[in-house]
């Protein structure tokens, strides 16, 4: 992809303008044509943006007051987008919108109470293996995923669940935003140091893919379960295979 170079009147740019996306690898700014695909979104992400519409038109129906009182518990939130120099701030419709889509994740969709932001707690999860499995004609079409949670300096980590966006692939493939699908953990984490399950039902048709091994990319992050607030996505990538999942 074609580089972008600072000049005198831009710096860095990110996110899209007209035609044109910028986006950033590895700290250098690259552009590309703005994809304008005739395909629709898959039903889920079509749910989605439902969800984005009513959390717009709960925004819209605060009151004055409500709203000034989001405003002011943003001013030190800190922008969880480009460019990463901790000096970007996010708007109260920025962060009620958040609050509402986690929120809506977690199976609970309502509008938010204002809450002030709390920085999260450092955590990573690690792929830990495989749960039980629901079978199809003898052939595994639902899977567990578990994932080895770490939150070693965080006292109350019970308030936590993981939110995991998920593609499978052919080995060796890179990952490829536009198939990944999100999939969140079956309950909140139970310690700083525990196994969540994460269910992907259907993986092989999801995908449209019947390997005997997958490349399995993940993007990962917390959410809070008290404000519907979600942290700084991480990624991890492993190798899933089909006699792991047919051995469970």
């Amino acid at each position: 992809m074609p580089r972008y170079y600072p000049n005198s009147r831009f710096s860095d740019c990110w996110s899209s303008a007209g035609n044109v996306t910028f986006f950033h690898r590895n700290g250098v700014c690259f552009w590309k044509k703005r994809p304008r695909p005739d395909f629709p979104g898959t039903p889920d992400q079509l749910d989605q943006l439902q969800v984005h519409h009513r959390a717009i038109n709960a925004w819209k129906r605060l009151s004055h007051d409500t709203q000034t009182e989001w405003n002011r518990l943003a001013v030190p939130v800190v922008s969880h987008r480009p460019p990463f120099d901790g000096k970007g701030r996010i708007s109260g419709y920025n962060l009620f919108v958040s609050a509402y889509h986690g929120f809506a994740q977690l199976g609970d969709e309502h509008v938010p109470e204002p809450q002030p932001f709390h920085d999260f707690p450092v955590f990573v999860a690690e792929y830990s293996g495989i749960g039980t499995v629901h079978q199809e004609q003898d052939t595994p079409s639902d899977i567990i995923l578990k994932f080895r949670v770490l939150m070693p300096e965080c006292q109350e980590p019970t308030g936590y669940r993981l939110m995991t966006r998920l593609q499978f692939t052919y080995p060796g493939m890179g990952r490829q935003p536009g198939y990944l699908r999100s999939h969140i953990a079956a309950g909140n984490c139970t310690s700083s140091d525990c196994i969540v399950e994460v269910p992907v039902a259907d993986y092989a048709r999801k995908w449209n893919l019947s390997l005997s091994q997958y490349q399995v990319h993940c993007r990962y992050l917390l959410i809070d379960t008290l404000t519907g607030y979600r942290c700084n996505y991480r990624k991890t990538s492993f190798l899933l295979s089909k006699t792991h999942i047919t051995d469970t």
